[in-house]
């Protein structure tokens, strides 16, 4: 057994319109009966997912938004793996009439095309901040948190190399989890410039994605 740990994007990759459907949540339950384990790895804030996915439990740890935030689904403990947003910061983004924003324990989110704006914001402040955008979404995290620092973090505790992970995603966010793992793996749907920088592209998109790529994983990996 080659791959011990499948690291999955949840829109676009697990979810279709932000839901799991049955056949892949039986595809995840094969994973785990074999063995192996689970890593949910997303931009999306942990109460909007835990109201959207009903099966974070098949999940060892959940990697949230965009790396700042860890997850333990078992035991409920969630641990900020960065400095929360400064007051002063989101002042400004309101008083510059951005919106929706939405602000979680580390990042601050909101739409395109308000990147410009948020960008000047964060220049005038003088913050070390990063802006990493996600297929429409614009996010805001300190310099150096994403995808694959909050990963890193789950692998450790889970004491799994990261040579024994395959990523598997849809969009530009994921980009350097992908280049963390053993194994990069695209979805169909994914953005081409993912696809250029995966090792294999499924031939289904979304979930039914993830469900061919575990059972190819499971025939021989």
């Amino acid at each position: 057994m080659r791959y011990l740990a499948l690291c999955c994007d949840y829109d676009g990759t697990l979810a279709t319109h932000g839901a799991l459907t049955y056949p892949t949540i039986a595809a995840l339950e094969r994973w785990t009966a074999a063995g192996r384990r689970l890593v949910m790895v997303t931009g999306r804030e942990l109460g909007d997912l835990q109201s959207v996915c009903p099966r974070l439990d098949l999940f060892e740890y959940v990697v949230a938004e965009n790396g700042a935030l860890l997850y333990h689904p078992a035991s409920g403990i969630e641990k900020a793996l960065a400095l929360p947003p400064s007051e002063k910061f989101i002042i400004a983004l309101r008083e510059r009439g951005i919106a929706p924003i939405s602000i979680g324990r580390v990042i601050v989110a909101t739409w395109e095309p308000h990147e410009t704006q948020v960008l000047e914001v964060i220049r005038d402040l003088g913050l070390e901040l990063q802006v990493i955008f996600n297929k429409g979404a614009v996010m805001v995290l300190p310099t150096g948190v994403n995808k694959a620092t909050g990963l890193t973090y789950a692998l450790e505790q889970m004491d799994i190399p990261s040579q024994n992970a395959v990523a598997v995603g849809d969009a530009e966010n994921d980009h350097a989890f992908f280049a963390m793992c053993g194994r990069s793996v695209a979805v169909a749907n994914a953005l081409p410039s993912l696809k250029e920088a995966a090792d294999f592209v499924t031939c289904a998109d979304h979930g039914a994605g993830v469900e061919e790529l575990i059972d190819r994983l499971l025939r021989d990996d």
